[in-house]
């Protein structure tokens, strides 16, 4: 988890605030990620491309969200099992989605 809270805060101008009872991060106060503290699973913010995408590693790790969220591109993904360098590049792909363009344009990917 606190790998997940350091990457997320390590894009530009991402604040963390609450939300029900989870965590959330958001740019511009639109959420693209959210946590539960005491939990290993944290959710993003992805199009339903790249959420296809991404959920195509395993379905063990990274699944959608099962229900509406899930079909607007809402992922989960199991933090005790993903590999830190496929958590960086979803959360940079989340951050992306609803960050303004100017601040996604900043975003380097591997």
């Amino acid at each position: 988890m606190d790998t997940f809270r350091q990457l997320a805060l390590s894009l530009p101008q991402v604040t963390e605030d609450p939300h029900f009872d989870k965590t959330s991060y958001r740019i511009n106060k639109k959420i693209f990620a959210t946590a539960v503290p005491g939990h290993n699973r944290a959710t993003v913010k992805l199009s339903p491309a790249n959420q296809d995408l991404f959920c195509t590693f395993d379905s063990g790790v990274i699944y959608p969200v099962p229900n509406k969220w899930g079909k607007q591109g809402w992922t989960h993904i199991n933090l005790s099992a993903v590999k830190e360098d496929m958590l960086t590049e979803m959360l940079k792909t989340a951050y992306c989605e609803v960050a303004p363009k100017e601040l996604a344009a900043l975003i380097v990917f591997e």
